[in-house]
């Protein structure tokens, strides 16, 4: 089997930090000779959720089995999840936010045998549904466990207790017209009724301001989709959020914006 070297575009800051914590959960359950030192381990984990290498070519390439880098990766998911901000936390830190940008993502995900939940109409694909708030820069802020994909957004924000908790804070929040109905802090553009009026001069303006705003909301989840994993889960969509819990504890590090 040939090999080649490759990157992963993250500083050193991510890596130690994730190796931090597997040396001290290494420590605290006495944990014996490993095949692995925790540097080692935190940078087979990182290629598998940056770059997406499968267990095959992790396994070839740090020079271990399959079945122990597949056991390495879930460790390290495990560990970067319980350090996870729930949404309670992450409201204290929007609340001083201008205002606050919520979008809707899906993750594509391989068809499993229970799909008929999984399968989203509007994008025709199957997946899961991940809310994303976003700060007036267009920086990802949160993102919400995953939910099966056929779940609208507004269902989505609401089961995940988004509109509620931003509406409490009094944060302005704007989102598009999928969440129409959301009522509380949420502002959203209008949207046209059949066999009614055309919108007016003024309510075209206003939607036209509006999406120069909510544009910026993009960045927030192109930024979490650089983490190539997201690209397509070939795993039971259970362990989606996780990992996107995971890689927003990661993203946090790099960008070194809450330590």
């Amino acid at each position: 089997m040939l090999s080649y070297p490759a990157t992963i575009p993250l500083s050193s800051r991510t890596l130690n930090h994730l190796a931090e914590r597997i040396r001290g959960h290494r420590k605290q359950r006495r944990s014996r000779w490993r095949r692995l030192d925790p540097g080692r381990q935190a940078l087979l984990a990182l290629a598998h959720l940056r770059n997406g290498d499968t267990y095959t070519r992790l396994a070839a390439g740090f020079r271990i089995g399959v079945a122990t880098a597949w056991r390495y990766v879930q460790e390290a998911i495990a560990l970067l999840r319980s350090a996870a901000d729930g949404l309670a936390t992450a409201i204290q830190r929007i609340r001083r936010l201008a205002y606050a940008i919520l979008d809707g993502t899906l993750i594509t995900i391989d068809r499993v045998a229970d799909q008929r939940p999984y399968y989203s109409g509007k994008h025709k694909r199957h997946g899961v549904n991940v809310q994303v708030i976003a700060d007036a820069a267009g920086r990802l802020v949160w993102a919400s466990p995953a939910l099966p994909g056929a779940v609208h957004d507004l269902t989505a924000a609401r089961t995940n207790g988004i509109i509620d908790a931003l509406t409490r804070a009094d944060v302005m929040t704007f989102a598009d017209k999928g969440y129409q109905g959301a009522r509380g802090s949420l502002r959203t553009p209008f949207k046209r009724r059949r066999f009614r009026p055309k919108l007016s001069r003024r309510q075209r303006a206003v939607n036209r301001a509006h999406a120069k705003i909510r544009a910026r909301g993009e960045r927030a989840i192109a930024t979490l989709k650089t983490w190539k994993i997201l690209n397509k889960l070939r795993c039971c969509p259970r362990r989606a959020t996780p990992i996107v819990q995971a890689i927003l504890v990661l993203h946090h590090v790099e960008a070194n914006r809450w330590p």
